[in-house]
């Protein structure tokens, strides 16, 4: 069976970088198995599978090369720009049905906002704990290292400068054994200066060694930081991807209560189409 599949680009800058996903619309069933096979082909972090739900305007499946996850942010916005691009959106609020729940959709002057859920905030971890997974000397130890998740979890690490982050080098060996002993997606490095919130994200784990933009992660990291650091802003500005030549922009929102708890959290961007591409099913191992 040949089966469409559109490429598109979450979180993208000027039309350009981003984080792209393969989108599939789908008009009838796959198997899990011929999701994750696609998935496998294309060879994307993420490929988003969309299809009818009773609950809701669409319904997301999100396969890695290697299995599902619950949810995808890039993934997220790169299906919702590809279907803006099809002229198939006819509002500006949506919900989607995930295996993270239901959440919902804002699309306003191009840029496509996602609800994720509130913050667990988890485990906090020493500077021991990673020491092989890159030159900790890196670390800024005035900030904890902990593990927080807005539907996915990471580990948050923060980064002395950012040309320090830059220069970070991964042992993907060694980050995927504590991702697996932590029981999360990954690591999400940032460094913070004046106004600039700089990241970059290894997910090992995964198959991913390094993504050009996260949503989830910089969710997370909004989270912590209005919540942990007392850093607080209107929107929430992340920069990804620019050492793998795809500069990426993410943004953040947090509605929050009178007594700085927070109540929802959303994670926006642009995105771009970029191509379409034809697959058998038939031939996929």
């Amino acid at each position: 069976m040949e089966i469409t599949v559109h490429i598109a680009s979450g979180f993208s800058k000027n039309q350009t970088g981003g984080n792209k996903a393969g989108v599939v619309l789908l008009e009838q069933p796959l198997t899990p198995q011929q999701k994750l096979a696609v998935a496998k082909e294309l060879g994307f972090s993420e490929t988003a599978f969309l299809s009818k739900s009773p609950q809701a305007d669409f319904r997301f499946d999100y396969f890695t090369p290697k299995e599902e996850v619950d949810l995808c942010g890039h993934a997220t916005i790169a299906s919702f720009a590809l279907l803006s691009y099809l002229n198939k959106l006819s509002k500006q609020q949506y919900r989607i049905d995930t295996n993270a729940g239901h959440l919902s959709i804002t699309i306003k002057d191009g840029v496509i906002f996602m609800e994720q859920n509130k913050p667990l905030f988890s485990d906090v971890l020493s500077l021991e704990q990673l020491t092989d997974c890159f030159d900790t000397n890196a670390i800024n130890d005035q900030i904890p290292i902990q593990i927080v998740s807005t539907g996915l979890k990471d580990i948050l690490i923060p980064i002395k400068t950012t040309a320090q982050l830059q220069q970070v080098t991964p042992n993907f060996e060694e980050i995927k054994k504590v991702s697996a002993l932590q029981q999360v997606v990954g690591m999400h490095l940032y460094a913070m200066e004046k106004e600039r919130i700089v990241c970059r994200n290894f997910a090992p784990l995964f198959d991913i060694n390094e993504e050009s933009a996260t949503g989830t992660s910089n969710a997370a990291l909004a989270c912590f930081l209005y919540q942990k650091c007392a850093f607080e802003k209107e929107v929430y500005r992340f920069e990804q991807g620019s050492n793998l030549g795809e500069p990426s922009e993410i943004f953040v929102k947090l509605v929050t209560t009178s007594r700085k708890e927070i109540q929802h959290v959303y994670v926006g961007g642009r995105g771009h189409f970029c191509e379409t591409v034809t697959i058998d099913t038939d031939t996929l191992a």
